[in-house]
């Protein structure tokens, strides 16, 4: 009996492979593209845009604990070092900055509804989005932030407040302020009681319909209805840094979740650029070329660096 349910597995754990087969040859691993990408990068000028959860860091339990390596810190502040980069989280700008303790790249936190960049722009929204600020993190630096949900954030914090309640009746559950936006973690919630809590937290919702609620992996996420998303940021920080009307630039955008599916979508609006989805089984994404988890993301990043250091000196 024993031997046959181990069968079973390893015959599912094959069809699960052949599936994703099918799919790399849509979504090609951005690995053993290299050569392609860096081809089609030549003399180009590359922005990296980068997710943190499941991109930069693994998947975790506990949300406060999705620590990156000091490899991958390493490698994130080589690619700063020879590439305009940029990490548009779900977090809060605060915490994925404590996450990534590099002051060589930008930040774009709250599914990039709060935004650290080098300058105004012009073409987004009235002045009252966008403040002026002395950086702590790049020293000296007048830098810029823009929030366009800043006024929510009175009644984000009375929903965290009802919320918090729903979660102290449910074993596992919890809830993260991530400031301009809320997520609700169930990845350690017994199955039988996730129901139970999605019904909760919708049936609170309906009282905000302002407020939308989309789903990531094991988390629930609450947001303001407003027209800004991870693709948004992108093209907001690619205007503030200097890119917004550059023939000459390249972005590239690596993220794991349904959130970066905007992010791919606006890279293939602006028509050149690469989408790299992060994931170890085949879903449906914008993206054109992929890689399987974290530690391909590291390999690619260092890729990556050797290739500009190596052009540097040429």
């Amino acid at each position: 009996m024993e031997s046959n349910s181990e069968e079973r597995f390893h015959d599912h754990e094959d069809v699960i492979d052949d599936f994703y087969d099918i799919w790399l040859k849509n979504h090609p691993s951005a690995l053993s593209s290299f050569e392609e990408i860096k081809s089609m990068a030549h003399e180009k000028q590359m922005v990296v845009f980068l997710d943190y959860d499941g991109t930069l860091s693994p998947i975790v339990n506990n949300p406060d604990q999705a620590f990156m390596s000091t490899e991958m810190r390493s490698a994130v502040r080589e690619i700063g070092e020879h590439f305009t980069t940029a990490i548009i989280s779900g977090r809060s700008r605060d915490k994925v900055f404590q996450f990534v303790r590099l002051n060589n790249i930008y930040y774009a936190g709250s599914h990039g509804m709060d935004i650290s960049a080098p300058s105004f722009s012009p073409n987004y929204g009235n002045h009252e989005h966008q403040t002026s600020y002395i950086s702590q993190l790049f020293v000296g630096n007048d830098m810029v932030n823009f929030c366009p949900v800043r006024d929510f954030l009175p009644r984000i914090q009375t929903i965290k407040d009802k919320l918090d309640k729903i979660a102290k009746d449910i074993k596992g559950a919890s809830v993260e302020d991530n400031k301009f936006c809320l997520s609700v973690h169930f990845r350690c919630v017994n199955e039988e009681n996730v129901g139970k809590l999605k019904e909760m937290v919708e049936s609170t919702m309906e009282f905000y319909s302002d407020f939308r609620i989309s789903e990531g992996k094991k988390v629930m996420e609450i947001s303001p209805i407003i027209n800004w998303y991870k693709g948004r940021a992108l093209q907001y920080l690619l205007d503030t840094l200097g890119f917004e009307d550059s023939s000459n630039v390249l972005p590239i955008y690596i993220g794991d979740d349904k959130t970066d599916e905007d992010a791919f979508k606006m890279i293939k609006s602006i028509g050149k650029g690469f989408p790299v989805a992060v994931s170890t089984t085949p879903k449906e994404t914008e993206a054109l070329y992929s890689l399987r988890d974290p530690t391909e993301v590291m390999s690619f990043l260092i890729l990556l660096a050797k290739w500009k250091m190596g052009c540097t000196f040429e």
